[in-house]
């Protein structure tokens, strides 16, 4: 998708010179956050948020601060995620994960800093030049990444590792840690076009449904994905016994069920014309993608 080569250089380009390496003790941290945000990822929430822009006419640098700015508290949510406390992993995006690169305390370190800095890039006058549209953003990413979001998603799946869950809770733990900050990304775009709350419902039931479709992707990834173009260790959850749309459903069914929210997403955006067509894209490319 050409799209998303094109957000994926502007995102390494704009972490490039957010963390410009500074010549004091800060130099490992700095270090730190760029081995964990630049190269690699798929880039899909700044995509959302570029694509959903697109349809209102705004700026295109302003829906790239956005964007950083949500790919900033996903990278922070992946460090902390790879921590020995949490799923103790030794790799990520096809590199050593931060704590094995550097050290458990600078990894630690560096996830507060990018969830800081998300917050950063969209009070700045920058993003955006209207002081409420920067206040509903800021609102807006701290809800979809707090406790009704996704550290409360995060929180439910160490809980999943020792309890069984029904499906009604394991799609509520996904729509959390997950959907989110993908909801997130679709709501920024349309918190930049000055779209009204009562003109978002479409780009709402589109995001609630791309999120649980990119979830059941993941987890049919996670059971029969290549590692080596995965980037990361495969077949996690399975050896942690857990939950998940796959041992709910099984594969087939799983797998039809993500075609149909993807359909059904498509669907939410029927009054739009062309100009959406890159939401269509995106949502048929959960299920194409290898990685």
């Amino acid at each position: 998708m050409t799209a998303l080569g094109e957000v994926s250089a502007d995102v390494d380009r704009r972490f490039d010179l957010l963390l410009q390496i500074p010549d004091d003790p800060r130099a490992d941290l700095y270090r730190a956050m760029r081995h964990a945000a630049i190269g690699g990822g798929k880039r899909l929430r700044p995509l959302l948020v570029a694509a959903t822009a697109r349809l209102f006419g705004v700026d295109r640098d302003c829906a790239g601060r956005a964007g950083l700015a949500i790919e900033c508290i996903h990278v922070y949510s992946l460090i902390h995620d790879d921590l020995p406390a949490m799923d103790d992993d030794d790799l990520r995006r096809g590199k050593p994960t931060v704590h094995k690169a550097f050290d458990e305390a600078t990894a630690i370190l560096a996830g507060d800093c990018l969830h800081a800095l998300a917050f950063e890039v969209l009070a700045d006058p920058a993003t955006h030049p209207d002081p409420f549209v920067r206040a509903e953003l800021v609102f807006d990413l701290a809800r979809a990444a707090g406790p009704a979001g996704m550290a409360g998603g995060q929180m439910m799946d160490i809980e999943a590792e020792k309890a069984s869950f029904d499906l009604p809770t394991i799609t509520r733990l996904q729509a959390l840690k997950t959907g989110a900050l993908i909801a997130s990304s679709v709501e920024a775009g349309a918190i930049l076009g000055r779209v009204p709350v009562e003109g978002r419902t479409g780009l709402r039931g589109y995001a609630r449904d791309v999120g649980l479709a990119f979830q059941i992707a993941d987890d049919l990834l996670d059971h029969e994905g290549d590692e080596t173009k995965m980037g990361k260790r495969v077949g996690k959850d399975e050896a942690q016994g857990k939950e998940t749309f796959l041992t709910l459903l099984g594969v087939d069914r799983a797998r039809e069920q993500a075609r149909l929210l993807v359909d059904q997403s498509i669907e939410h955006l029927k009054n739009f014309g062309p100009e959406a067509d890159l939401l269509r894209d995106i949502a048929r490319f959960i299920l194409e993608r290898d990685r």
